[in-house]
């Protein structure tokens, strides 16, 4: 194998698609997947490669010191994309201290092994941090974040986010490890748990359940398809410039009201019910602690500089992205399990 990279949380939904596409695309680099199986990590969403020969997965804890530095010992890492984090905001909101310890002490293990086994010896290495647009805080009505733009986090979890890339920086300016980061967007697609709106709001239409929309639903996210963030990462991995960053957004910004308007308008279609149907089961729900009110990323630096632009229009995504839910329905089951069950009850029926 010419190269070895490590992909953390490779079992999870952005990850997975990372795996994939790694997978498929390199056959001369050892992919080598490492994830914890936590509630959203799932090796259902790897089936399709998990025999082949440049591909191997690793259960572990990047919390855990002495474990992250055997494997860098057993496999002599090339590369690191990281992309294992604790990433759903309601969770950090009830329990903060898992997303320090996850995506700051974590991401602080992976860089002292990458420091400490290429022993300064850094040609042809590279740590990859995968980070959110969170990070930047909220924007009123005008306005896109770019890459200078100052941090301003306002969650449990954008607050750990930007601490982990905050000592990502650091390791390069004090180390000189060679790293690239890149801050995304919200991504919807395929192999996403339950917990995240499009997919949530997918099964809930499906089964007749409501539909939980916070506050008045006017919240304004970008939304990336998975697929398209895939091949940045491939981008930024193979051609991004040591201690840059890169925003990749789908220039794609949606009320989430609207977005739940138009997915209830395409399960309509889907399932043969009535039009409006599926939209009388949308329920308006307390708003999310601190929610930030729109997010929208300006991704000319990684379209002019790597050529990179998205693939699909939102509406022709948001269909593909139902049809992959009906097609997979045991997949969907599957994970649907009764401590997920006893999270959402917790989360939304009794707020």
């Amino acid at each position: 194998m010419s190269k070895t990279v490590l992909i953390t949380g490779g079992a999870g939904f952005i990850g997975s698609h990372v795996v994939r596409l790694f997978v498929n695309k390199y056959a001369d680099y050892k992919i080598v997947n490492l994830d914890a199986l936590t509630y959203a990590g799932n090796l259902e969403n790897l089936t399709d490669v998990a025999n082949y020969s440049n591909y191997e997965f690793v259960k572990g804890d990047i919390t855990d010191i002495s474990f992250i530095n055997s494997i860098f010992e057993k496999y002599n890492f090339d590369g690191v994309i990281h992309l294992a984090a604790e990433s759903h905001v309601d969770r950090s909101i009830s329990d903060p201290g898992a997303f320090i310890n996850t995506n700051i002490l974590g991401t602080v293990n992976l860089l002292n092994a990458a420091r400490n086994y290429w022993k300064g010896n850094f040609k042809g290495k590279r740590f990859y941090h995968i980070s959110t647009d969170e990070v930047y805080g909220s924007l009123g009505d005008d306005g896109m974040f770019t890459e200078d733009t100052s941090y301003d986090p306002r969650s449990p979890y954008s607050a750990s986010k930007a601490s982990s890339d905050h000592l990502v920086r650091a390791y390069m300016h004090t180390y000189k490890l060679p790293v690239v980061l890149t801050n995304c967007s919200n991504n919807y697609g395929g192999n996403q748990f339950p917990e995240k709106l499009i997919p949530l709001a997918i099964n809930n239409i499906k089964n007749n359940k409501s539909i939980p929309i916070y506050g008045k639903g006017k919240n304004i996210r970008d939304w990336l398809f998975v697929n398209d963030h895939a091949n940045a990462i491939d981008l930024v991995y193979h051609k991004g410039k040591n201690g840059e960053t890169y925003n990749i957004g789908g220039n794609n910004e949606w009320q989430n009201i609207q977005l739940i308007y138009k997915l209830c308008e395409i399960m309509d279609l889907k399932l043969g019910r009535e039009n409006g149907e599926s939209a009388k089961l949308i329920t308006f729900v307390k708003d999310r602690a601190g929610h930030d009110m729109r997010y929208a990323i300006d991704s000319s630096k990684i379209q002019k500089e790597l050529g990179w632009k998205p693939s699909l229009e939102f509406e022709e995504g948001l269909e593909k992205t139902v049809d992959w839910y009906l097609d997979n329905e045991t997949w969907l089951n599957n994970i649907l399990s009764g401590k997920y069950e006893q999270y959402y009850e917790e989360q939304y029926v009794k707020r």
